[in-house]
């Protein structure tokens, strides 16, 4: 198992940040390429027309191998995950009639955009809720969302797992019942990819975009995206230089390209070059794979194991079966305040967010097992 990985992290030895979910930390690395970028712009004659697009193809190439995707040429740089889902809304065409699922309480940019869309369609927007009771609640909720999928379906458009509570959907099942009634799969791994393994051959959706700042330890305002078959004839959301057959020719630029960048290319953000967020999210994703998201599961899940066992010993609630160990929301027993259990937390200094009923717990292997204890100890001595 891995080790600690505190030491690569700036952090400060007092608090406890476990929050990764809310924002990760930047390695030290990270910081380093950051500030490199910065002072390559002292000196803009150094910047040669070559280096609009080598880290970009490496950046490619390296989230290529964390996703198991066989042609880096599928991912392209965003620079959030509502951009990414705009470049999927252009190119569905929707009618009356037809359905959009998403899961209850998704995160807003995964709802505002199919909100839209089947708005402007006169299609239906249909929300899918877990069950009231707490029993298997995972298994169920992922129940109802296969059943929620029929011949009306026109897209499903889910997280990994749930930003607020750590729900892992079943791609794998979804995916194939998507493909029964010829939908679409647009899945949001913002609060997943870089944590917990996520295998592009075995889920195969028709597009995956993420957030670079989370669990892929990178800088804010860049994000990734991966764009399937599907997408290669469509429409961008933005007309820029870079994004058009042989922009690599500066000299020929004013020779005005009726056609795209090949496939998903297409869809990358205006100024995707970019000399400091591209090298940061470079140098964290290579790290992110020298972990592996399986060892960083398995560390997290040896440092949770204990104060896990308090908490339900004392009648909290955490999902079971249907979450990764990174990321997972704590429900209190009635007789736990969250209010004073907030107090409490931000007493001694511990991270963690609330969102709706649930204490959002986000550990990484910049935590230990004792400080899993502390959140423990800290929630059941609050009420």
């Amino acid at each position: 198992m891995l080790p600690s990985q505190r030491s690569k992290f700036s952090l400060p030895k007092t608090g406890v940040y476990l929050n990764c979910a809310y924002m990760a930390p930047l390695l030290k690395k990270v910081e380093r390429a950051g500030m490199a970028g910065i002072l390559q712009k002292r000196n803009p004659m150094a910047v040669t027309p070559a280096m609009f697009f080598e880290d970009s193809e490496k950046l490619r190439a390296e989230y290529a191998r964390l996703l198991n995707v066989s042609s880096p040429k599928r991912v392209v740089i965003i620079p959030s995950v509502s951009y990414g889902l705009a470049s999927v809304a252009r190119n569905v065409q929707l009618h009356k009639g037809d359905e959009v699922v998403v899961a209850a309480e998704q995160f807003p940019s995964n709802v505002y955009t199919w909100m839209d869309l089947t708005d402007r369609a006169g299609a239906r927007l249909k929300i899918v809720r877990p069950p009231d009771e707490l029993a298997e609640r995972g298994r169920r909720w992922n129940e109802r969302i296969l059943d929620s999928i029929n011949r009306h379906t026109r897209l499903v458009a889910l997280g990994h797992v749930h930003w607020a509570n750590g729900t892992r959907f079943d791609l794998a099942a979804i995916r194939k019942r998507t493909r029964d009634v010829g939908a679409l799969m647009i899945i949001d791994g913002t609060q997943s990819v870089g944590a917990l393994p996520f295998d592009m051959k075995a889920f195969d959706p028709d597009a995956l975009v993420c957030a670079g700042y989370k669990w892929l330890m990178g800088p804010y305002s860049i994000g990734l995206a991966y764009y399937g078959p599907y997408f290669d004839d469509g429409k961008p959301v933005e007309e820029n230089w870079i994004n058009r057959l042989h922009s690599e020719d500066f000299t020929g630029l004013v020779n005005y390209q009726p056609a795209y960048q090949p496939g998903a290319l297409r869809y990358e953000v205006g100024e995707h070059s970019n000399f400091i967020l591209v090298p940061m999210m470079l140098e964290a994703l290579r790290q992110v794979n020298q972990w592996n998201p399986s060892r960083i599961q398995e560390y997290t899940h040896k440092i949770s194991r204990e104060a896990l066992a308090m908490l339900r010993a004392a009648g909290c609630w955490i999902e079971e079966e249907y979450r990764g160990s990174h990321l997972f929301g704590v429900r209190l027993p009635r007789e736990i305040s969250l209010g004073k259990v907030k107090e409490a937390l931000q007493k001694k200094k511990i991270s963690v967010s609330i969102r709706g009923d649930s204490i959002r717990v986000a550990p990484h292997l910049y935590n230990t097992a004792s400080e899993m204890k502390m959140l423990a100890q800290t929630i059941l001595t609050a009420a």
